[in-house]
């Protein structure tokens, strides 16, 4: 089949991959000038399917209607007038109960578990690099209290496959040497050696360009999608800024712009961007930096040792479309970065960066035909996209070729 792919981020350039492979004709339309300029430039760096418990949770209620008053926290809300916010925001409150969370956490463990063999199977195949350990990731806790309390959600994930230790700061410190040097208490953490680290734009850059050498796939950057041209129940081509394309199906993975052009067409894809903000920088001194990924989980920042490069995040800011940034949006960032890791690296010379998640209220993504039945859905990726692409492609593959799916569907396929 003639398939197109809109968008190529992560998710979607690993969609082609997999679609290529089962020797469809793929095409991807990316409005950019290469791949991974969008959600995909800077995220984490983490493949990590421990942070796969849900967003929408009792303790995220809390925290959501905190951030709307003090925006010193890890999730900030902008009041606006957005009423695609609000209408949002009562579907992410739905989710909030404890059954809920732990429904939708039941299966985005199942697709990160996966996603996370595939990308392994992929690179071994391709031989791509991307900056990649498989070291494991570090979930850090600064008192006893919250690793007894937060360290519950790693155990549950335990239970559906992820292999996991909770740490006291000796074997926290055996296991991360780049800690001994840390300020501030740091009670201890949850480990996670199934978890990865990468540069997620270096894999996309690189599967970009082995599936359009090896593969075949047409990459057509700087194109704009403009419509849909459908007929009934199919989509006969798509309208883009270098003209009409015909194709036998369609992918979306337009990431936080999914919900958007979804709604041009009646598809109820409640997709919203959720801000979050980076700073990569060279490591001054390589012994001082950590030797994994982690995650400080009472600051909400995150880390990554990306070759000689360290790279911080934080923050989950509802903010709408606005990708703009300032030195203020760093601050506690940074501060977390010297407190753990105190003479690694110059926050002057940091690369900074803002990007847009695309969060679904219950923090799973979607798949399969939506509307039009070859129009299909792999996107709603959230803060998990890097760590689910390659298992996502996978799947969006197996629906497109009419095949049983390797994982259990439920949860997954879209139902309008």
């Amino acid at each position: 089949m003639k398939v197109l792919v809109l968008g190529a981020g992560v998710v979607g350039t690993a969609a082609a991959y997999y679609l290529a492979r089962d020797g469809h004709e793929v095409t991807v339309i990316e409005r950019h000038a290469t791949a991974a300029r969008g959600t995909s430039y800077s995220n984490a760096g983490l493949v990590s399917p421990g942070d796969a418990t849900a967003w929408a949770s009792p303790a995220a209620l809390k925290t959501f209607i905190r951030g709307i008053f003090n925006h010193e926290l890890g999730i900030r809300v902008r009041c606006r007038l957005d009423p695609y916010l609000f209408a949002w925001s009562l579907r992410f409150l739905r989710q909030c109960t404890r059954a809920r969370m732990r429904a939708n956490t039941d299966v985005k463990i199942r697709m990160a578990l996966y996603s996370r063999e595939c990308i392994n199977a992929l690179s071994a195949d391709t031989g791509i690099a991307y900056d990649g350990r498989s070291k494991g990731i570090l979930y850090l806790f600064r008192s006893q209290q919250s690793l007894d309390q937060g360290s519950q959600n790693y155990l549950y994930l335990g239970r559906h496959g992820l292999d996991v230790e909770v740490v006291d700061r000796t074997r926290l410190l055996q296991l991360e040497p780049g800690l001994a040097n840390s300020r501030g208490p740091l009670a201890g953490a949850v480990y996670s050696p199934m978890d990865q680290t990468g540069d997620s734009r270096l894999f996309t850059e690189a599967l970009a360009a082995y599936a359009a050498e090896k593969l075949g796939v047409k990459f057509l950057y700087g194109t704009t999608v403009e419509a849909l041209d459908t007929e009934g129940d199919r989509v006969r081509a798509v309208v883009t800024s270098a003209g009409r394309i015909e194709a036998d199906a369609v992918v979306l993975s337009m990431g936080p712009e999914s919900g958007v052009f979804g709604r041009r067409y009646g598809i109820d894809l409640p997709v919203y961007p959720v801000k979050g903000y980076t700073a990569t920088m060279p490591l001054e001194d390589p012994a001082l930096g950590p030797t994994m990924g982690g995650a400080d989980e009472d600051s909400f920042v995150a880390y990554s040792r990306l070759g000689n490069r360290l790279r911080l995040t934080s923050t989950a800011e509802f903010t709408g479309f606005d990708r703009s940034f300032g030195p203020r949006d760093f601050r506690s960032l940074f501060r977390t970065g010297h407190e753990l890791f105190p003479g690694a690296f110059d926050e002057k010379k940091a690369e900074l960066w803002a990007g847009l998640r695309p969060m679904m209220p219950n923090s799973i993504p979607v798949f399969g035909p939506a509307r039009f039945r070859n129009f299909y859905l792999d996107t709603g990726h959230g803060h998990l996209g890097w760590t689910m692409a390659c298992g996502s492609g996978k799947f969006l593959a197996d629906l497109v070729a009419s095949r049983k799916p390797e994982i259990d569907t439920q949860g997954l396929i879209y139902k309008g």
